[in-house]
């Protein structure tokens, strides 16, 4: 596996990658590696001969009192994790090589990046969208992959890929759970044991309420039914607790069309977002 730091080290190597002819993928990420992030990057390798990964932990999807300064950063042992996986390329740029002196740039996805967490975190998608245009056109990837519990994000960066003609297959890979259900996140670790307990009453309530409103039972009292019992076990706030529409994540009243119910919510000190396919009969 090569480690890389500068632009021009990084478009040699992909370049040599391209020149035998094998399709590259890529698996975006801000490090901090788990196995919901080993599943990202075994599905890559089944959608190409190379896999690259990126590790940048991105300012600029962060709000002024988020966890930037916090969020945990362990390249060595992510580098570990890789490199056992396979991996050929780690991308690992600074700050600096990502966002030189003098940049003025901003991506802004409209209309799909407005509710939810683009509602909750203002700015969050612009950052994303941002990035990942800019990780998109340095690797320069015939796939990427990206995990379903960050619904949102994957719905924001298909509708770029498709309203800027880039290119690039998008694959989303299911949530990743651990035994007991709840979704992988680098940021569980901020968690104590006690909230561990507690944060399993996220996926729970999430597929009780799926199994409610699936047999015709009324979304809004659902909904009203995840917010009550999410709130018992000490969540507070909740940002929101949503049916929206699978595609569009316009919101829904009634269930006519394939949906996602999506939570997020602030335990402590963390906040955890999760999502679960919700389907008409």
């Amino acid at each position: 596996m090569q480690t890389l730091r500068d632009l021009p080290a990084l478009r040699a190597a992909v370049a040599a990658i391209k020149a035998k002819g094998k399709a590259l993928a890529l698996v975006p990420t801000m490090g901090a590696l788990h196995d919901g992030h080993m599943a990202l990057v075994e599905e890559a390798r089944r959608h190409g001969r190379a896999v690259a990964v990126s590790i940048f932990v991105n300012p600029k999807q962060f709000g002024p009192n988020e966890d930037l300064d916090a969020y945990p950063r362990r390249e060595a042992k992510d580098a570990q994790m890789l490199q056992a996986a396979g991996v050929d390329i780690l991308w690992a740029p600074t700050v600096e090589v990502m966002y030189p002196a003098g940049f003025a740039s901003n991506i802004s996805i409209s209309g799909i990046s407005e509710g939810l967490d683009g509602a909750a975190r203002p700015g969050h998608f612009d950052g994303v969208a941002t990035v990942v245009t800019k990780l998109f056109n340095q690797v320069r990837p015939d796939v990427a992959i990206f995990g379903e519990k960050d619904f949102q994000q994957l719905a924001v960066i298909r509708r770029m890929v498709a309203d800027l003609d880039m290119g690039i297959e998008i694959v989303g890979l299911p949530t990743q759970r651990a035994q007991d259900g709840l979704a992988l996140s680098s940021r569980n670790a901020y968690l104590s044991e006690e909230e561990r307990k507690a944060a399993l009453v996220l996926p729970r309530a999430l597929g009780e309420a799926k199994r409610q409103i699936e047999k015709g039972e009324d979304v809004a009292a659902a909904i009203s039914r995840v917010r009550t019992t999410v709130s018992a076990h000490g969540f507070d706030p909740i940002d929101y607790v949503t049916l929206c529409d699978a595609v569009s994540l316009e919101p829904m009243t009634v269930l006519d069309r394939p949906a996602r119910l999506l939570i997020a919510a602030k335990l402590g000190k963390t906040r955890l977002i999760d999502n679960i396919a919700v389907d008409p009969a």
